[in-house]
C-alpha cells in the first residue's frame, strides 16, 4: 500500500501485454477436464435414477412449496419470523404515544404521518 498508485499509461500497458500473450492449455490438462467433466456427467445421471419413477413422481405439493422456498433451512427462517410477529403483535409496543410525545416534543398519530386532500384543497 506505500507504492504510488499505477498511471493509467502504465496499466494500459499491462494490459496490452496480457492480451498479446494468449496461452493454450495443453493437450494433457483438456483430456483430464474432459475426463473428469465425463465422470461427473455420468454420475449426475445415475444420481437421477436412483429412485423409481413412480417415486419420484410421489413428491406431492408440499415437497414442491418446500423446495421453492429453499428448503428446510429457510423454512425455519419463515416460521421464525412468524412467531416473532406474532410475539409483536400480541405483546406490542406499549405506549408509543408517550415515546413520541418525549422524543419530538409532541405528540404524533398515524394521521399526522400520512397527508390528506384538505391539505392540497387549501388555498392561499
Amino acid at each position: 500500500m506505500t507504492e504510488p498508485r499505477m498511471k493509467d499509461e502504465a496499466l494500459e500497458a499491462l494490459f496490452e501485454a496480457a492480451r498479446q500473450d494468449r496461452s493454450e492449455p495443453s493437450a494433457a490438462l483438456m483430456a483430464r477436464i474432459m475426463d473428469d467433466a465425463m465422470v461427473t456427467a455420468a454420475a449426475g445421471r445415475s444420481a437421477g435414477r436412483s429412485l423409481p419413477r413412480r417415486a419420484r413422481m410421489r413428491r406431492g405439493v408440499p415437497a414442491l412449496l418446500l423446495a421453492a422456498i429453499g428448503g428446510w433451512p429457510a423454512l425455519a427462517g419463515v416460521a421464525a419470523a412468524g412467531v416473532f410477529g406474532l410475539w409483536i403483535g400480541y405483546a406490542g409496543p406499549g405506549d408509543v404515544g408517550r415515546l413520541s410525545t418525549e422524543i419530538l416534543g409532541s405528540p404524533y398519530g398515524p394521521d399526522d404521518l400520512m397527508s390528506s386532500l384538505d391539505t392540497y384543497l387549501t388555498e392561499g
